[in-house]
């Protein structure tokens, strides 16, 4: 029976189970080449726990159709113990692990957010475009709002927040702190560790920290409801929603989330995850050919 090394890959941390035995590494770093950063990981985890495993499997946070080259990973690994690489979009691990076969959608947000849904015939990703380009509602977006109001705030142009102070502590002087942010190599996270500021500051009534979870979660429902719009074919047809990842940790954000899902047009559920990414990752070895979540997956096999 094959041994299956699985990795959840996100920009905050690289969780690793083999063996029964599970890891973190470091997260992606999204400034450097992919392939090899996997492949390391793979070989530490394997010095590390000394399992035999002969198939790798990885979901990975951004992974684009360049990337996703299974073949040149196993290449990278070299090791003779590993004799086939699956890899798969974290979208699809997030959901495997969290629904399972079940029709509905997930929405997984940390520090980026990316939305799958699964219907009768058909399959839509959305958003998971990146801290540039997309990432709605994710723990980047919700950093970025809070340093938006406070520079707001600093020249007169916005109302007052507790945020200042937390970003005042990081730059006593606030007239640097875009130099600064700028040229940090860790600026995705920096902007993103906001996020957990906001969440707190909103519970204790700050009232731009409250704006900026309230938008958040309007956003993360509506591409919820925009990935179930894609993939309905009955109006009749009901789904079960899962929403997981970091920024849910916000009580303010979950309730803005779930009353947007509840007023929507479908008949939805809100549920509890089944498992975690992890859990997805390991669940690609033993995924069919003819399971909906097949074609966004590559393989390749020594």
């Amino acid at each position: 029976m094959s041994t299956v090394l699985a990795i959840d890959a996100g920009q905050t941390g690289i969780k690793v189970r083999t063996g029964g035995q599970d890891l973190v590494f470091p997260g992606i770093d999204t400034h450097e080449e992919l392939l090899p950063q996997l492949a390391a990981v793979v070989r530490a985890a394997l010095d590390q726990t000394g399992a035999d495993a002969s198939v790798v499997t990885a979901g990975v946070s951004g992974l684009t159709t360049r990337e996703a080259d299974a073949a040149a990973l196993l290449a990278r690994i070299d090791e003779p113990r590993v004799r086939e690489v699956i890899l798969a979009h974290d979208s699809t691990t997030s959901f495997l692990g969290a629904l399972g076969d079940t029709r509905g959608a997930v929405v997984a947000a940390g520090t980026g957010v990316v939305t799958l849904a699964v219907g009768a015939e058909h399959v839509a990703r959305v958003d998971g475009w990146g801290y540039l380009m997309g990432d709605a509602g994710s723990g980047y977006w919700i950093g970025r709002e809070a340093l938006d109001a406070v520079m707001r705030e600093f020249d007169g142009r916005g109302p007052a927040t507790a945020l200042r102070a937390v970003a005042e502590e990081r730059w006593p002087d606030l007239t640097q702190a875009y130099i600064d942010l700028q040229g940090d190599h860790e600026r995705v996270r920096v902007v993103a560790s906001f996020a957990e500021h906001v969440a707190r500051l909103a519970a204790t009534g700050d009232a731009v920290s409250q704006n900026i979870t309230v938008r958040a979660g309007g956003e993360l429902a509506h591409s919820v409801e925009t990935a179930l719009r894609r993939v309905r074919s009955d109006d009749a047809e009901r789904f079960s929603v899962c929403a997981i990842g970091g920024v849910f940790r916000s009580p303010q954000l979950r309730e803005a989330f779930a009353s947007h899902i509840a007023a929507s047009e479908f008949e939805v559920a809100l549920v509890e995850p089944r498992g975690h990414g992890i859990d997805g990752a390991v669940a690609l070895a033993g995924l069919g050919p003819r399971h909906p979540l097949s074609p966004a997956v590559w393989s390749a096999a020594a």
